[in-house]
């Protein structure tokens, strides 16, 4: 698990990456019951669940999550979230619409979610978060180092619309270069989310 400071919006940030997630199905459905449960149930339930789950093979790079938790934090800062709350605006952030639906969708955690990034954001470093996140996701924890061999880029090249792209078509034949440069791009259109919406 990393743990990032945003000492600027008095925020931390926990980001753990799952592997071998078997309880996806089930997570999901916990997460919507979540939501409709009232009283004390509710609030507990809620809590367990406080967090962004993201399905790790639609990330390109640690600054790629970096990023649209950067948005993330500054849209709760100005009291201009588009979602709910700050960890669905994280997922909001990474989709290239603006449509809060599709982005749950296929930025959050599906039914065959077999790698999650699952992120907590919080104004203080809480100690007991790596035991929260084990405790509703069943898979085994990996440094999140290992998120650059998870990536699935022809997923990414068709949610961003870039199968079309003449320069990435020329370079497709340098895995390692067409990569950086999808990054880059994806990396500078959740950078720039915010301002042209």
């Amino acid at each position: 698990m990393e743990t990032f400071a945003y000492p600027h919006f008095s925020s931390t940030v926990q980001v753990a990456l799952f592997k071998h997630v078997t309880n996806a199905a089930n997570l999901r459905a916990r997460i919507v019951r979540a939501s409709t449960l009232e009283g004390r149930e509710g609030d507990a339930e809620r809590e367990a669940v406080n967090f962004a789950f993201i399905d790790a093979r639609l990330v390109t790079s640690v600054l790629h999550i970096q990023t649209a938790i950067t948005q993330a934090l500054l849209a709760a800062g100005q009291n201009t979230l588009r979602t709910k709350t700050v960890h669905s605006e994280v997922i909001w952030a990474l989709n290239p619409s603006n449509n809060i639906t599709e982005a749950l969708r296929r930025y959050g955690v599906s039914d065959d979610s077999t790698a999650l990034l699952v992120i907590r954001i919080d104004p203080l470093e809480h100690s007991d978060v790596r035991n929260r996140m084990s405790a509703v996701v069943e898979g085994t924890q990996v440094p999140i180092a290992e998120l650059a061999g998870l990536t699935d880029w022809t997923a990414v090249k068709k949610y961003h619309k870039l199968n079309g792209d003449l320069f990435i078509k020329e370079i497709q034949s340098d895995p390692a270069r067409e990569h950086h440069l999808i990054d880059n791009i994806v990396v500078s259109f959740v950078a720039m989310k915010s301002v042209a919406t």
